[in-house]
């Protein structure tokens, strides 16, 4: 098969010989014998099949003479106007379409076959010419109708013909179709089209010989445009093509590859940063620079300003700076103070039956904690800010102190001792306090007992620790066993 669009065949050539007939191939058009002017070239297209020259001596077939007409009228005129000059051999008879055609080619197979043809031919000439011309008409109306319908498929064929040319992505040539609209030449041509992809004309387009169809595919563009990242298509082939078609200004922009670089149906990664204005202020100065650095620090850079220590800037230096934005540089100096502070300790009671109702001893002293807290003092631009904390740390531990409630019942008075002015004899000794202490911490208390006394009286603890009517009870035991002596300068306050 041919590989051009349009297969070539083969109109006329050699035809097999008719069974019985010797010589092989039988003589095709281009091959005949070229016969001079007035031999018939031709037999008769349409004469029935009883006619058949190859059929004329095969057994079993009879050729039939076809009956003679009368003529319409015997005068000359008519045999002008309808006999051999008019509808004869010249116009319809066998120079054209008759059986020397036949009977020339029949002459290469043997004379007898020749003069038999020649016989039957002279017959059929007589009774052609007395034919009249409406059967003439009839008999070549079908050859008519055969050729108009040939010449017209032939000119309907090359009217659906179109000569087109397609470009697919730039990859342009030129092709023939039968297709009657864009989205039947893409199908046709193979040509797989997506949501994203350009074709002009439009696919439902009519197309007409000579028209052009471009197809643009897609491309997938992940866009971090001024730190902001977009998913976008484009039918552009480079990155030029895309940012042009996006809309993006890319004078003096920085661009992560190069703009003449292809993108392919894959797509690719772009990062754009386009030129903006940036205003930074420090150390009293204004500075406008445009730039397209990608974090405020780099910004602050290339105005001529360095960040030392702890400086840092009114937005987050690691942002990015935008288009007519103002940054302000802090500088800052600091320093940290630690500070201690102590820790409350808690306090544990614990009933104790052997005291009195309403003493408490204490068993264990409670000892406060100690908390340490670093701050940081810092000042912005000589402005001293509040301070910070930055770190707590517990140094030590509270310990608990234990105590002893009393729960026994009070003890009655003691007969004897009751009626003395105990109220005057606390008063001089301790000042009428109860947890009075000496300056040489040896006695305590409202009546000032040393320890040992104290003990020996059958108290607990320190005598400074028990309640008021605990101690005046141990005073006036002391006093029935001792009297006054113990309190040798304000004993005599006990009688008045």
């Amino acid at each position: 098969m041919s590989s051009s669009q349009y297969e070539t065949f083969q109109a006329y050539g050699p035809y097999t010989a008719p069974p019985g007939v010797p010589g092989g191939a039988w003589p095709g058009l281009h091959d005949a014998e070229t016969v001079g002017y007035g031999v018939p070239a031709y037999g008769d297209t349409y004469r029935p099949a009883y006619e058949t020259r190859a059929h004329a001596d095969a057994p079993g077939h009879t050729l039939v003479d076809e009956p003679v007409l009368p003529r319409q009228n015997g005068s000359a005129a008519a045999e002008d106007a309808y006999g051999e000059d008019v509808y004869g051999e010249d116009a319809y008879g066998e120079d054209a379409f008759g059986e020397d055609a036949y009977a020339v080619g029949a002459e290469e197979y043997g004379g007898g076959a020749r003069a038999g043809l020649r016989g039957r031919t002279a017959r059929r000439r007589r009774a052609r010419y007395t034919e009249r011309p409406e059967s003439a008409v009839r008999r070549l109306l079908p050859q008519a109708l055969v050729v108009a319908f040939l010449a017209g498929g032939t000119t309907a064929f090359v009217a659906e013909d179109k000569a087109i040319e397609l470009s697919v992505d730039g990859r342009q040539r030129t092709l023939h179709t039968f297709a009657d609209d864009v989205s039947e030449l893409l199908t046709e041509q193979g040509v797989r089209t997506g949501a994203h992809d350009l074709i002009a004309p439009a696919p439902g387009a009519a197309l007409a010989s000579g028209d052009t169809v471009a197809v643009r595919y897609g491309r997938p563009v992940r866009l971090t445009l001024d730190g902001r990242r977009h998913e976008v298509w484009t039918t552009a082939p480079t990155v030029e093509g895309a940012l042009d078609e996006l809309g993006v200004r890319a004078e003096g922009a920085y661009l992560s590859t190069s703009r003449s670089r292809r993108i392919g149906r894959a797509g690719l990664t772009l990062d754009v940063r386009t030129e903006r204005a940036v205003t930074v202020m420090a150390d009293g100065r204004t500075r406008t620079v445009r730039t397209n650095a990608a974090t405020v620090r780099e910004a602050v850079e290339e105005a001529g300003i360095t960040l030392h220590g702890q400086d840092t800037t009114s937005v987050a230096p690691d942002s990015f700076p935008r288009d007519g934005q103002t940054v302000t540089v802090l500088r800052v100096r600091g320093l940290r103070e630690v500070r201690e502070q102590q820790i409350p300790f808690a306090v544990e009671r614990t009933a104790d039956p052997s005291l009195f109702k309403g003493t408490e001893v204490v068993v264990r002293p409670g000892q406060p904690g100690l908390r340490r807290t670093t701050y940081y003092l810092r000042t912005v631009n000589g402005v001293r800010q509040k301070p910070r904390p930055e770190k707590t740390e517990v140094v030590r531990e509270p310990r608990k102190q234990v105590v002893k409630v009393g729960t026994k019942p009070r003890p009655p008075s003691v007969h004897g001792a009751d009626h003395l002015n105990w109220h005057g004899l606390a008063v001089c000794e301790s000042g009428g306090r109860a947890h009075a202490v000496d300056p040489s911490g040896t006695y305590g208390g409202l009546y000032q007992f040393d320890g040992r006394t104290w003990h020996s009286l059958g108290g607990r603890g320190r005598p400074q620790d028990a309640t008021e009517e605990e101690q005046t009870y141990r005073a006036k035991k002391l006093y029935i066993s001792r009297g006054a002596s113990p309190w040798p300068h304000c004993g005599a306050r006990l009688r008045g």
